[in-house]
């Protein structure tokens, strides 16, 4: 019986991507993996523009649906963050059908929002890592080609964050996006796991101000440890902040009894490794 290849629907539930995006990272999965193993399907709803957006609100959350619930379409990979993924969220997770619960999501930054919220209705499996915007970075084709590894094999420890390769319950998270979400409705049950956060471009109190939000909050109490990421490039403040970015979590995780686990190896950046979320059990 001939397998029919891989298909991974791409949608932009933030901001658009320009079509050369699409082209290359298209060529690299065809160069790479082969077109009888990896289709990528570009929404067209990819290229839209509707001000900062990647067409309106209605517009992406349709793009998402229909995607999510197309039982040809195999993996949900998101385009770019950006901004303008939680503005979805009450207009498309309920939408999705049984044919969504059985598909693979993958993506960072904005759309975390997407991705809390598809893990705590327990919609199919969720995944914290690169994707196809980061082919413009210096060396893209490093994250790109982990990212669609991923999506075609599945939970191979060669691109895994690696201190998932233990047992344990992960989940993967931008801080700001996190910070965002503390107190809404779209916040998953994140008890008995280890929080990895990884952000760019805050300044050190900024960063100070959101983990200080996310430990104290009555959502984070049972958590199993944090861990950080990078958050490069940090700017420099007219006033030295006096902490770095480990010392700051590890602060607030102290304040809070929640164990301080160290680094994660997520961010924004080309070695930004997949965290999926949920059960993990290697020896299994």
């Amino acid at each position: 019986m001939i397998q029919r290849s891989k298909r991974i629907g791409i949608v932009a539930p933030g901001r658009a991507i320009d079509r050369s995006v699409a082209a290359k990272v298209t060529a690299l999965g065809r160069e790479t993996f082969g077109a009888d193993r990896l289709e990528l399907v570009f929404h067209p709803q990819c290229f839209q523009q509707a001000g900062h957006f990647a067409g309106p609100d209605a517009l992406r959350a349709d793009a998402l649906v229909e995607t999510a619930n197309d039982p040809e379409i195999d993996a949900v990979w998101f385009a770019r963050g950006g901004y303008g993924s939680c503005r979805l969220l009450d207009i498309a997770i309920h939408r999705l059908g049984p044919t969504a619960r059985r598909k693979t999501y993958l993506g960072y930054s904005d759309t975390g929002s997407l991705l809390a919220s598809l893990y705590k209705d327990r919609i199919g499996t969720v995944a914290h890592g690169p994707m196809p915007s980061d082919i413009s970075r210096p060396e893209g084709e490093l994250a790109v080609h982990r990212a669609l590894d991923f999506l075609l094999r599945g939970a191979e420890s060669d691109v895994l964050e690696p201190t998932t390769s233990a047992s344990g319950h992960f989940a993967a998270f931008n801080i700001t996006v996190l910070a965002n979400l503390i107190g809404t409705p779209w916040v998953p049950d994140l008890t008995g796991h280890v929080l990895m956060l990884e952000d760019v471009g805050e300044y050190h109190y900024s960063l100070d101000r959101m983990l200080f939000n996310i430990t104290s909050s009555l959502e984070m109490r049972g958590l199993a440890g944090l861990r950080l990421g990078r958050c490069d490039p940090i700017p420099e403040n007219d006033i030295a902040f006096g902490s770095t970015a480990s010392e700051i979590a590890a602060h607030w995780c102290e304040r809070n009894a929640i164990p301080y686990l160290g680094r994660a190896d997520i961010g924004h950046d080309v070695h930004n490794k997949i965290v999926v979320f949920g059960t993990r059990n290697p020896s299994s």
